[in-house]
Formats: C-alpha cells, structure tokens, sequence
C-alpha cells in the first residue's frame, strides 16, 4: 500500500506480466487493504484461468483436447462470444487463433525476422471461422490455439469494476498495466492519466482528465523486432502473418468498459494507416500517436 498525493493511497501488485494498482481515497485503510486484495485475487483468478502459459487453464484444457467437441463453462462461453463479436467487427483482423504465429515471431527486440516459408507453413492454423463455436459447444481443429491475451487484462478490469460496484466502494480507480476503469471522481478534482510517448520511459504525451469510465491502450514501444534499420510491431495482421503496415505507435480509446475501449484500440492498430478513419467510424473518443 503507497501513500499518494490528494489523500489517495494504491494497493499495488503484479498480475498478466504487469504492474497493477487500484487508487482509492485513505479515509479507511483497511478496507482500502481488503478492497485492493478481493481486486488482486480477482486478476489472478482469471489469469489462471485463461492463461495460454498455465497447463492448468481452461485454455490449456482446450489445447490438450485439440478435436474433441468440448462444452465450456458460461464465463468461457461469454469470452468465446467476445472473440466471435471481434473477428466479424474487424473482417478476421482481430483473431484469437493468430497467436500460433508467435511460434516464428518473438518480438524480443532481436534481429529475428521469419522466413516468407516459415510464417506460410503456420497460416493455415489461423482463422477463428476454422473453429466450430456453438455456445456452449467448441471444437478446436487440430494444430489451433486459443489465446485471450488481446483482451484478457481488459476483462479482468472489468470483472475487478463489479466487484467494487457491487461493494459500493467509490470513487475508485483500477489501473492494470495502462488499462484503467474508474467510478466517479476523488475527493479533490479529477484522475489524471498520461498517455505515454512511445521510446521513452514514463514521458506523457498527453494528459488526460477522467472521472468515471474506462480507457485502454495498445502499442508497439516494447515489443518488436529490429533489422536492417526496419522495426517490426507486434500487431499482426493474421490474414498475412506479417506485422500491420503503417500502424500508429500508439492508440488510445475511451469506452463504457475496459473491454470495450481495448477492443476499438486493438482494432484500430490492426488497421494500419486508416486506424483513425475506423475510430471516426466508431464515433468513440480517441488519441493516435504516430
């Protein structure tokens, strides 16, 4: 627990490869303690539970019953939806099954670039429309993976958001790894969010007032590869296996949800160079950084 300006103090941890913290007012402390931990039990929850790393996960059930028609418990089912509402928003841009490519693309800040064979040979496990979805009824080809992580830190906001509703908690905010939610404002002003310039280290190029809703974050400043003087983002395009031409470095969305707003900045990446006309489209609340 750290004592902030403004009489706000965060309960700070680590979940999903990110430092997470939820802000709250330091009137009561420890309730402030016990709300920060319901909020950390609950990332970690669905961090095991649809982890792509964790044996143990539903998502590591699925991938060891590869062929087998499979019924998902309602949470599973509910993100399996999600996935299907993202790969038709976005034409099969948005995929959950593209992450089998990271089997040749490690984005480690090395020279390692695929071969146009190496990324070929994998394209065929790629398409969420390959995948026989039928709430509650799965079944994953052969060879296919699933993996949640476009989207499973912004749920996992979200899920930490009912908690604290339903515990009548505010005003709060969650903070998990730049992906934020908040319910009304704090005792002094608004919540103020930098969004980061890209290549620098904790420099804003923006600053953001907020008093409830949600804002969401994708880019490419740490994870990439670098050859020949060519940097290659993260941000795939699965119809290709090729890193997104002409993407912004950065993309910014403010939504009614976490899951909402990381949906449309995901999404809007995957477009490339008309990455903003999409979130003109959207008619939602933006910031681009090239």
């Amino acid at each position: 627990m750290v004592d902030l300006p403004g009489e706000m103090l965060a309960v700070r941890f680590e979940a999903m490869a990110s430092p997470c913290e939820l802000v709250l007012p330091q009137a009561d402390r420890p309730r402030a303690l016990e709300l920060g931990e319901r909020v950390a039990e609950e990332a970690w929850r669905v961090e095991r539970k649809f982890s792509r790393y964790r044996d143990d996960s539903v998502i590591g059930w699925i991938h060891r019953n590869r062929g087998t028609v499979l019924s998902v418990d309602s949470e599973t089912a509910s993100l399996l939806d999600f996935a299907a509402h993202c790969y038709a928003l976005t034409d099969g841009l948005f995929d959950v099954t593209s992450g089998v490519l990271r089997r040749v693309w490690k984005f480690d800040g090395s020279d390692r670039v695929p071969t146009e064979a190496e990324v070929a040979q994998l394209l065929p496990l790629v398409g969420f429309s390959k995948v026989k979805w039928e709430r509650p009824v799965l079944t994953l080809p052969e060879g296919m993976e699933l993996d949640f992580g476009g989207f499973g830190k912004e749920y996992a906001v979200d899920r930490a958001f009912e908690i604290l509703v339903q515990e009548r908690a505010a005003p709060f905010l969650i903070n998990f790894g730049g992906d934020l939610r908040a319910d009304g404002p704090p005792p002094r002003g608004k919540w103020y969010v930098g969004i980061e310039r890209p290549d620098t280290e904790k420099q804003a190029a923006a600053l953001l007032e907020l008093e409830r809703g949600a804002l969401a974050t994708s880019g490419d400043s740490y994870r990439f590869v670098l050859k020949n003087g060519v940097r290659y983002g993260h941000v795939l395009n699965p119809l290709t296996g090729w890193p997104v031409v002409g993407a912004p470095r950065s993309v910014t969305v403010a939504g009614s949800s976490c899951t909402e707003a990381g949906l449309l900045a995901t999404a809007a990446l995957l477009q490339g160079v008309n990455a903003e006309r999409f979130l003109q489209m959207q008619e939602v609340r933006h910031w681009v950084l090239r």
